[in-house]
């Protein structure tokens, strides 16, 4: 592969029309799909983290079904932006806002990304049905177990939501739970066609970051329940 600039094409195979860009940290690289939230993967550098991305093909794929799209592997994918990444990136975590989330959001693409992030909220909550209260520990015995996963998506997404101005009182919490946020998420999603934020972050990147997070640790509940 080149050297990672925008508009250079890889040498690997993946959807048709896939643009992606890298979010380039010091120790950690992440390939994130800029049309598709959520099929975001790292890697310790630019290529492993392309390849990453390739190999959760199958598993990102199913989450679209669900969505009522498709995903169909058959060209190469097309790097569109590079950004520096932070020590969030080295962390683990999709840190930058990059210019193709500061793109506008008419109301088809706020529908297609709502039911895009409705999708990964589905492929979590059946991966957590179907696997034991406690997961297989890591080689040193660290790691949540299953309900701990999930409450961390939660509280996350708690977090993330006030970014696009939602949030919930004590009570509105106490009778309305997850339900109602993932709701209000929603609303402000597809609100935000209308009238989008000028603080806070975009909804385009919201999004990615929400359905990166719960399928993130939807995977890791599926490969540690094996």
């Amino acid at each position: 592969m080149s050297d990672g600039s925008p508009g250079v094409r890889c040498s690997v195979p993946v959807s048709s029309g896939t643009t992606v860009y890298l979010e380039v940290g010091r120790s950690r690289a992440f390939a994130c799909a800029v049309e598709w939230p959520g099929w975001s993967r790292a890697a310790r550098g630019e290529e492993a983290a392309l390849q990453a991305l390739l190999d959760y093909v199958p598993r990102y794929a199913r989450v679209v079904r669900r969505a009522g799209m498709s995903l169909d592997p058959v060209e190469p994918l097309l790097v569109v932006e590079t950004a520096a990444g932070t020590a969030t990136t080295d962390f683990g975590a999709p840190d930058v806002v990059t210019e193709a989330d500061r793109r506008p959001l008419d109301a088809a693409a706020a529908t297609r990304i709502v039911r895009l992030l409705d999708a990964a909220w589905a492929e979590l909550d059946e991966v957590a049905a179907g696997a034991p209260a406690e997961l297989r520990k890591g080689p040193r015995g660290g790691g949540r177990d299953r309900d701990a996963v999930v409450d961390h998506v939660v509280e996350a997404e708690r977090s993330y939501a006030r970014k696009l101005g939602v949030r919930l009182t004590a009570a509105e919490w106490r009778d309305g739970h997850v339900a109602l946020l993932r709701e209000r998420l929603r609303q402000a999603l597809l609100g935000a066609a209308d009238a989008p934020l000028e603080t806070g972050w975009p909804p385009r990147y919201l999004a990615r970051r929400t359905a990166w997070h719960v399928l993130d640790h939807a995977w890791e509940i599926e490969d540690r329940s094996r």
